[in-house]
């Protein structure tokens, strides 16, 4: 997939190393064909990983793919250069009144406050409010996944007696739906998280479906009956050594996390980790563009509308 960027996104380097299609503004606009408008919510920490992981899940179809990055105002990042934010990233205020294709929400690492608590609740809140008639489809990912099904469904989220973390497997419910068309029975994915919806809370939700499970996490996908809502528990986004990073930085800070689970050959940190995700993560963001974005959303943007 041709992915569109501003020309010096730092992003766009590292992905163009791994042979993925990148396509600057320049060259996007002379192609006759309408983009898919794809609005990306970051939250995450570090938002230039972030990018980089997203853009390339994002990179797997023949569909031009115009993306464009928000953060929240009301909340200071401490991990990413303000100078990167204003370059690239856009305001909510900036684009409201804008329609898009999709929407992507990430995680954020406040899962122990509760969703109040939060200093860009409010924020979020009204985007996805505001995505209920200006979006065609929203993926919420990990803590935005939990937020929008407490937003919506009023589903509460528990802390777990210790954080998951690690690479678990899965059973797909029904491989007829879209959304795992092309999915093994069973497939691996990370999950790097404190708290929980839990499952029998969103089976008694009748305008949300299960796709995929855990006996060991639980839920991993599920979305609302309409397909305009996709929440993932984990992160099929994360890079091959992500858990990683986020083990030994723990470690650093004398959290004593435990080793993540199935990801280490032989359980040991020392070991590179093994990729065991990468084919699923890909396929799931594909089927989404593909049967719940590009089909489904009229050609006319503006006529996206509830």
């Amino acid at each position: 997939m041709p992915i569109k960027v501003q020309k010096d996104l730092p992003a766009k380097a590292v992905i163009e190393k791994e042979n993925i299609f990148i396509m600057d503004e320049t060259r996007a606009i002379s192609q006759d064909i309408r983009p898919l408008e794809i609005a990306l919510v970051n939250l995450m920490p570090l938002k230039e990983d972030t990018e980089i992981q997203l853009i390339r899940a994002l990179s797997n179809t023949p569909l031009q793919v115009n993306l464009t990055f928000i953060a929240p105002s009301k909340h200071k990042s401490k991990n990413t250069p303000v100078s990167h934010l204003n370059q690239f990233y856009k305001k909510f205020e900036e684009i409201k009144n804008q329609k898009f294709d999709g929407l992507i929400i990430t995680g954020a690492p406040v899962e122990l406050l509760e969703f109040e608590e939060v200093d860009f609740w409010d924020e979020i809140v009204d985007i996805m409010d505001w995505s209920e008639n200006n979006v065609t489809s929203t993926i919420f990912l990990c803590w935005a996944a939990q937020a929008a099904l407490y937003h919506f469904f009023g589903l509460k989220k528990y802390t777990m007696n210790k954080k998951i973390s690690g690479v678990f497997q899965h059973t797909v419910h029904d491989r007829k739906i879209p959304l795992v068309r092309g999915f093994d029975d069973v497939f691996w994915a990370p999950h790097s998280r404190n708290t929980e919806i839990r499952q029998k809370d969103i089976s008694k939700t009748k305008e949300v479906m299960i796709l995929a499970d855990s006996k060991e996490v639980g839920v991993f996908l599920a979305m609302s009956e309409d397909g305009k809502k996709v929440f993932v528990m984990g992160h099929p986004e994360y890079d091959r050594n992500t858990l990683d990073f986020e083990y030994k930085r723990d470690t650093k800070k004398g959290l004593n996390p435990e080793i993540p689970k199935n990801y280490y050959p032989d359980n040991d940190p020392s070991k590179k980790p093994q990729l065991t995700w990468r084919g699923h993560a890909n396929t799931l963001y594909t089927n989404w563009l593909n049967y719940y974005v590009y089909q489904v959303t009229p050609y006319e943007i503006e006529q996206i509308s509830k």
